[in-house]
């Protein structure tokens, strides 16, 4: 079996910065649509902007991988 550090930590990290997108993402929905949690949060929209800057954090993380270290979309950098 062979392994190729490099593309299994590219996967990895792209999988992690997806996964906190959609943790983030899921935890919004549920301070939106559940009044239940909304007791815990005295400021529901600071509790949001936080929640959407973490968000926002793997948004740019995940887009930096894709598009310089991720051969699918690596741009070619002109000579000049």
């Amino acid at each position: 079996m062979s392994f190729n550090f490099r593309e299994d930590l590219l996967n990895v990290s792209e999988k992690h910065f997806e996964a906190y997108i959609e943790k983030h993402r899921i935890n919004i929905e549920v301070l939106l649509e559940n009044n239940v949690g909304l007791a815990e949060h005295s400021d529901i929209m600071d509790t949001i902007e936080k929640e959407m800057g973490l968000m926002a954090d793997y948004h740019d993380k995940l887009e930096v991988l894709r598009t310089y270290f991720i051969k699918e979309n690596k741009k070619e950098v002109l000579n000049g």
